[in-house]
């Protein structure tokens, strides 16, 4: 029974270190959309007698944005700017165009949102470019250089849409006229002051399912896409074994599927391991994922307790919080290969107090979900 055992270990071990050594590239969306509207305050330089409402109506902005990964991109825009006096104020009406090429940082991954959401996320962006205000007050066009940084918060609506809100400010030098226009300004530093606050949406373009936003990657650049293909392949080769076969197949291996197998997942032979802080399973443990999955496949009657684990690095109760998210993301992984959730429970039980603490190697170990085959 032993050699069985390790015979069977054997051959599914090889089997996960053949999906290891695949070339598995994370695909994602990278172009994206921009549109936004809103309020805006231009703060300085203003002529004696002229002022705008706090804020004032309106500021109209369109981007195009491109990511390198799911961190760092590039995005180019186009604003618009309108600006009048309020009612205490003598009347102008000025205009200011601006184009602006920014660093965008995505710090909803930057900062680890996936541990604890999968809806916001939050891009920070700063760059630098050209504008040209115009006005009733003054012929011909004050054209400027500008710096621009901000924040842009998003609530995922789909994986195609995602609902914007951005608070920037701009910095113009050389800016010779104050925003009313009626007056020469002396200071040709960065002189101009102006904040813009929008709301809009960013839509998201391409092939792929998800967008680099949305996209989460564990540091071997591995994310959950690349286990859920790993279980629409395992689909596609179960539909290609014709139905005599798999009757065969079926006759010989259904006993061990019901013991050796019940047992190892017990024993915990088969566990899916976590980098540090991370909330996605590391490549390495696709056939553990394999495994359980295929189980509970042939056993429908069977139902499945996971059981989330850190280690003991941090304070116990967002050890607690960690350990939960590993369960339910992996939790996550059966059910898009449809197991039902009414047979996958999920239990966090913190960190692992069994393991040692000051040993990177058997941190590692504690860093894991188990399971429980009932």
């Amino acid at each position: 029974m032993k050699k069985v055992v390790m015979t069977l270990a054997f051959a599914l071990g090889l089997t996960g270190l053949n999906a290891q050594t695949e070339n598995n590239t994370t695909k994602f969306n990278k172009w994206s959309i921009e549109l936004n509207g809103g309020l805006t305050k231009p703060q300085r330089p203003f002529s004696a007698g002229y002022a705008t409402d706090t804020p004032s109506p309106w500021v109209g902005d369109l981007g195009v944005r491109y990511m390198f990964n799911n961190k760092f991109g590039l995005k180019t825009d186009f604003g618009y700017n309108s600006f009048s006096g309020k009612k205490n104020s003598i009347d102008f009406d000025s205009k200011y165009y601006r184009i602006d090429l920014q660093a965008v940082a995505n710090l909803g991954r930057i900062m680890n949102f996936e541990t604890w959401t999968n809806t916001f996320g939050l891009l920070g962006h700063a760059g630098f470019g050209v504008g040209q205000l115009e006005g009733d007050n003054f012929t011909g066009r004050d054209r400027v250089g500008n710096f621009i940084a901000g924040v842009t918060g998003q609530i995922r609506l789909s994986n195609r849409v995602a609902l914007t809100g951005d608070f920037s400010t701009i910095l113009n030098s050389s800016q010779d006229h104050t925003f009313d226009g009626s007056y020469v300004a002396e200071n040709r530093g960065f002189s101009g002051l102006l904040f813009n606050g929008t709301i809009g949406l960013n839509i998201y373009l391409g092939k792929n399912t998800k967008h680099a936003d949305w996209t989460v990657m564990t540091t071997d650049n591995t994310d959950l896409s690349a286990l859920e293909n790993k279980i629409a392949d395992l689909e596609s080769q179960i539909k290609k074994i014709p139905a005599q076969k798999e009757v065969v197949i079926e006759k010989q291996v259904q006993p061990v599927d019901n013991d050796l197998i019940k047992r190892m997942i017990n024993d915990k032979y088969y566990s899916v391991y976590f980098d540090f802080n991370k909330t996605t399973p590391i490549e390495n443990s696709t056939a553990a994922i394999d495994v359980v999955l295929n189980y509970l496949r042939k056993n429908p009657s069977a139902s499945l307790d996971l059981v989330g684990y850190a280690d003991q690095v941090g304070k116990a109760e967002y050890n607690e919080r960690l350990s939960n998210t590993r369960a339910t993301n992996v939790k996550t992984i059966f059910e898009k290969a449809g197991i039902a959730s009414s047979r996958l429970n999920v239990i966090a039980n913190g960190a692992d107090t069994s393991i040692q603490k000051d040993s990177d190697e058997a941190r590692r170990l504690a860093r894991r979900v188990t399971f429980i085959v009932k």
